[in-house]
């Protein structure tokens, strides 16, 4: 999104793009990582994990192997984004400290946040937020309104695949004591959270367009609707582990989203 965006404003660059893709994706493994070990060292990932499989869990890998893979992936995140801060300054360097404390804070450390209900703001602003507008800032110097507003849309609909999985695993994180927003205010409320994320991730794009932000090209967007309707109606309808299929489901809709939203720059 942020790099549509910034080819939209003559902005583009593919080692600006690259750098911060192979970042974001290091990030992410990370903390994968980290809520592998971490999630079994609290007792929360148990042999009645509904989810797919996890290393530490099941035996493959030890704690001690998983928080050195954890480490040598964040060295190698952190060394791009010496190149990302070499052409955005200090709010990258600021950005990339932040993003990896809050991976490995998600479920390590005194304050785990997934554990106190803090999961979902902090996925929003740094998959969203963060991910979108400091993309576009590395390329273009500073951050339009533009990416403003389409950092929110991928933002509620990754945010969306994190409550997915807290539904999927609510009864888990009750004995667990991870006290998700979905274990803090039920299945109906998760459902609703849901429903409600993906609903102004595709309302927030007319919305833009009228207001002028974005033409209304950037609908093209909306083309991933079918896949957002599938992984809904698995939401609404299914419990347990046939909710995997809505979590992969919802990664989709985030992936083709964003790829025809582009596309709709390539037209406007």
């Amino acid at each position: 999104m942020g790099c549509a965006l910034a080819w939209r404003d003559g902005f583009f660059r593919l080692d600006a793009a690259l750098a911060c893709l192979f970042a974001a994706l290091l990030l992410q493994i990370g903390s994968n990582l980290a809520n592998d070990v971490f999630d079994f060292e609290r007792g929360t990932d148990t042999p009645e994990r509904l989810g797919p499989t996890r290393v530490t869990q099941a035996g493959l890998l030890t704690p001690f192997q998983v928080k050195v893979g954890m480490g040598v992936v964040f060295g190698i995140a952190a060394l791009l984004g010496l190149y990302l801060a070499w052409l955005g300054g200090l709010p990258i360097v600021l950005i990339g400290i932040a993003a990896i404390i809050s991976a490995i804070a998600y479920t390590g450390g005194p304050f785990p946040l997934g554990y106190h209900g803090l999961g979902d703001i902090f996925v929003f602003i740094f998959f969203g937020l963060a991910a979108v507008a400091g993309t576009y800032y590395v390329q273009a110097g500073s951050v339009s309104t533009a990416a403003w507003w389409m950092a929110v849309p991928p933002g509620l609909i990754i945010t969306a695949i994190l409550v997915v999985n807290n539904l999927r695993d609510i009864e888990n994180d009750r004995k667990g004591r991870k006290h998700t927003l979905a274990v803090i205010f039920g299945e109906r409320f998760t459902k609703a959270e849901y429903i409600a994320c993906m609903a102004a991730a595709y309302l927030l794009l007319p919305l833009a367009a009228w207001l002028g932000i974005v033409s209304w090209f950037s609908l093209f967007a909306w083309g991933s609707l079918p896949l957002a309707f599938h992984a809904a109606q698995t939401v609404l309808t299914q419990k347990g582990r046939p909710l995997n299929a809505a979590l992969a489901g919802t990664g989709q809709t985030a992936f083709v989203f964003s790829l025809l939203f582009w596309a709709g720059m390539l037209f406007g």
